[in-house]
């Protein structure tokens, strides 16, 4: 069956029963097509000439991020120098998309990355279990918010979703999406949890219902986090979101992507699945910590002619 018009829409979230009647009415995902279009799509090579271009353009999509318990207000002002400027040596590298850090961080990520471009994410709602009450989970967001925060990264109650509670989760999403003001959304699905390809399809399609600006994997707590096949499926439902709808929502893979391979990978992948409108950092990122460090090696290769090894570019 073909997606509903704009129109139709706004009856598909009527009430819990159409929700679970559109959402189960998708067309199923091919397991062994998607499989095996992602890894032909792995498999494509790059001219020389493109591949700096490639690079840049993965460096600008990086959401430079730290969320561990031990992060310092220190460790996130020197992440946010880098993300102004990935390669001192280097002042036409681009920045990155964005710092994301934990909500209590969000001030000093803000004070850190000034008025250089680079953005602010913060995760919220009980990251990365998402098991709190509402109350808890808006007041998350409205801190985050509150301290600057220009993008907020929420995660799904994937209990509700499994056990089929979709309108609970609309409902959830809808009401972040508010507290979030002019920040954009962006609706964590936590793939790793979701067990199936369709699983992934209907989540999207939650997310993207309920107003998601960007719909992404993981949280980059759980194995598996982001695989190119689920990132097809998420492709697709963006695409399919635009063809429908004529709006552009974007897409993040995070956790696992490590290396300027791999985000060669994602990126044509974007290409072939979704089109070329998406190969900008408003519509694609790359949620990582480790991936700009081989970014920035792999860029230096390509100028000066030989290997340089992760003593020539600042770590994190």
């Amino acid at each position: 069956m073909s997606a509903p018009s704009t129109t139709e829409l706004s009856e598909v979230t009527r009430d819990d029963a159409s929700l679970r009647r559109f959402l189960h009415g998708l067309p199923g995902v091919d397991q062994v097509g998607v499989e095996q279009r992602a890894a032909g799509l792995g498999t494509r090579s790059i001219k020389k000439a493109s591949k700096l271009w490639a690079i840049d353009t993965a460096i600008s999509m990086v959401d430079l991020t730290t969320l561990e318990g031990a992060d310092t207000p220190g460790k996130v002002r020197t992440l946010a120098a880098k993300a102004r400027r990935p390669d001192p040596e280097y002042a036409e590298v681009p920045h990155v998309g964005a710092v994301c850090v934990y909500p209590d961080m969000v001030a000093t990520a803000v004070a850190g990355v000034g008025d250089s471009g680079v953005g602010v994410a913060s995760v919220a709602t009980a990251f990365p279990s998402g098991r709190s009450n509402r109350a808890v989970k808006l007041a998350d967001t409205q801190l985050a918010v509150d301290a600057g925060a220009a993008e907020i990264d929420m995660v799904i109650d994937r209990g509700a979703f499994l056990s089929g509670r979709y309108g609970q989760v609309y409902d959830e999403i809808v009401a972040i999406k508010a507290a979030c003001g002019s920040a954009h959304l962006k609706v964590i699905l936590e793939t790793g949890e979701l067990a199936t390809y369709d699983n992934v399809r209907r989540a999207s399609w939650l997310a993207l219902l309920a107003g998601g600006d960007f719909i992404k994997t993981s949280t980059g707590k759980v194995s598996p986090a982001a695989t190119l096949p689920v990132t097809h499926v998420m492709l697709q439902a963006v695409r399919d979101w635009r063809d429908r709808t004529g709006q552009l929502r974007g897409v993040k893979p995070a956790g696992g992507i490590r290396n300027t391979k791999d985000a060669i990978r994602y990126l044509v992948a974007v290409h072939e699945v979704a089109g070329e409108e998406w190969l900008t950092p408003t519509l694609f990122r790359f949620g990582a910590s480790s991936l700009l460090n081989d970014l920035l090696m792999q860029r230096r290769t390509q100028l000066e002619g030989h290997y340089s090894g992760p003593d020539y570019v600042t770590v994190d």
